[in-house]
């Protein structure tokens, strides 16, 4: 049981940095959306959307991860991100 505790805890320890990168990542896209407030450039850029999720599902399954799965969940992050812009 000592053995479930431990790796409970770690996945703890892993959430809080999960959430530590979600927050850098929203108040970066907060300073994106200032910029293009400033210059009328328009929230959503598909083209730039498509790229990050190009690029995580390669990053996904070169870590062992579901494509499919990673891009869902970044779905959720960029709609999140997208929101504060």
């Amino acid at each position: 049981m000592e053995d479930i505790t431990r790796l409970r805890k770690r996945i703890d320890e892993v959430d809080e940095q999960i959430l530590h990168s979600l927050s850098e990542r929203v108040n970066i896209c907060r300073s994106i959306g200032v910029v293009k407030k400033k210059h009328k450039i328009p929230i959503k850029d598909i083209p730039r959307e498509n790229d990050v999720y190009m690029h995580i599902k390669e990053k996904a399954a070169t870590l062992g991860l579901d494509p499919e799965q990673v891009e869902a969940i970044y779905n959720r992050i960029v709609k999140m991100c997208s929101s504060v812009q």
